[in-house]
């Protein structure tokens, strides 16, 4: 993706940490530079998961979408690597919006160690299990997207 098309003036972003579950999904202004997570979407089929974020784009009216990229920890692609980037892809088709990659290496690592700090040991496994690490881990890459946007 061209990096002008990853640079809006203004509006709303929607973010992705895409899994094979379940999708992360924020929210945020670029003006602000704030995320928001919003509820994970269930990764059930190709045109449900569309479908459902056919909804979100209506909702908030997106200027963008940003996805977050999984690379390994050499930094070489994978298999969820080219996974996400399909997903980003057929984002940017289905849509017509400009679609921006961002590493997201450790994001779920991360999202974890803050609801752990938030919220204890415990209730860290059961946002896991009620599919909120998802959403947070979205909320991460948002936030990455928009610290590097800033620092551009």
């Amino acid at each position: 993706m061209p990096e002008k098309a990853c640079r809006p003036a203004a509006g709303t972003v929607l973010a992705f940490d895409f899994g094979l579950q379940r999708i992360g999904v924020a929210v945020g202004e670029r003006e602000l530079g704030t995320a928001h997570a919003l509820p994970a979407l269930a990764a059930l089929t190709q045109p449900g998961r569309m479908t459902a974020i056919g909804r979100l784009v209506k909702e908030w009216k997106p200027s963008l979408l940003v996805v977050g990229r999984p690379l390994g920890d050499d930094g070489a692609a994978r298999e969820m690597t080219r996974r996400a980037e399909r997903f980003a892809r057929k984002l940017g088709g289905r849509f017509g919006l400009p679609v921006c990659l961002v590493d997201e290496s450790y994001s779920s690592v991360e999202a974890e160690s803050r609801v752990r700090a938030a919220y204890g040991a415990r209730k860290a496994v059961s946002l896991a299990r009620g599919k909120a690490l998802d959403s947070q881990a979205a909320q991460l890459v948002l936030e990455q997207f928009f610290n590097d946007k800033q620092a551009a």
